[in-house]
């Protein structure tokens, strides 16, 4: 068995599937490929279709929208993933830009740097507890119920869900009151974040006149993917005020470049894709693909399956 892996993943991982199985980090025999395990790259049809032994495809993460799932189901072809893996990093992460943005630490390490402050607590940096307030979740699932959990344990915010496909009883387990509109869910929120699946039905979910919705100072996370948001909208309601500060792990040109006009803006922080970037994630997710590839070669069904 033959499996193709390019990109970075944990050693041990590496070691485990080398133990196995020939890895090769081309397509110059792309006819010998059983599997394939990704991060990043994308796997087209035209791909699947020069790959007649290709059995599985495995994605090192939770987002497939690089992978044309509907070719690989009419092929025939499994496609695994690994989506409680990195729940815990992702909703870490999620709480920290919160934290940040309300107590305005990206402006403060900045001009300590710059030497800007005369005096101790500058008025200009006055900041917003979160405890008491609410969150507004975009998406229920695994980060999303990690994120509220604790938000909710550790600073006693409550928690509002939007998920069309989640009843309310559901929501509820989840740690939600579910709301029947992402309109509704925005004007009743302080803080907004977003966890879906990049797909045609969620890209620019959050565009034009929802912005119109974000109740005044609320604060908004998007490490999900950069095309679930407009980023030209989103820029235009930092400047108008609409959002008090926004946060972006995900961007529609990754790594953004320098010339994202986000950037330019002081109530907006940056990060490159790296919510899910832990020792601890990495590993389990490195681990976690491995052996459910590893699984499909064997003839086994593997725990998680998009298809």
């Amino acid at each position: 068995m033959t499996v193709y892996l390019s990109e970075y993943i944990v050693p041990e991982a590496e070691e485990y599937l080398r133990q196995r199985v020939q890895v090769v980090n081309t397509f110059d025999h792309i006819e010998e490929i059983d599997g394939i395990l990704l991060r990043n790259i994308p796997v087209t049809a035209e791909l699947m279709d020069r790959a007649p032994r290709l059995k599985v495809i495995g994605k090192h993460g939770v987002g497939v929208n690089t992978i044309d799932v509907a070719a690989a189901r009419e092929r025939g072809i499994r496609v695994v993933y690994t989506p409680t893996s990195n729940a815990d990093s992702v909703a870490e992460m999620t709480v920290a830009l919160f934290l940040a943005m309300e107590r305005k630490i990206p402006e403060a390490d900045r001009n300590c740097r710059l030497g800007s402050y005369e005096t101790i607590a500058p008025l200009s940096l006055i900041g917003t507890e979160i405890g008491s307030k609410t969150l507004g979740q975009i998406g229920m699932g695994n980060i999303a119920q990690r994120v509220a959990a604790i938000l909710h344990k550790g600073f006693g915010v409550r928690a509002l869900g939007y998920d069309p496909f989640i009843p309310a009883e559901k929501a509820a387990a989840r740690g939600f009151e579910k709301v029947d509109t992402l309109e509704e869910l925005l004007e009743r929120s302080d803080l907004v974040n977003i966890n879906v699946p990049l797909m045609e039905s969620t890209e620019r979910m959050i565009s034009g006149a929802l912005f119109d919705h974000f109740r005044p100072g609320a604060v908004f996370v998007n490490a999900a993917r950069g095309a679930v948001i407009s980023e030209d909208d989103l820029y235009e309601a930092l400047v108008s005020g609409k959002l008090k500060a926004a946060a972006c792990d995900t961007f529609v040109s990754e790594p953004p470049s320098p010339d994202n006009k986000l950037l330019t803006l002081p109530n907006f922080i940056a990060t490159p894709h790296i919510a899910g970037s832990t020792a601890e994630s990495l590993a389990r997710t490195g681990m976690e693909v491995v052996k459910e590839i590893l699984t499909v070669l064997a003839g086994g069904e593997p725990t998680h399956m998009v298809c």
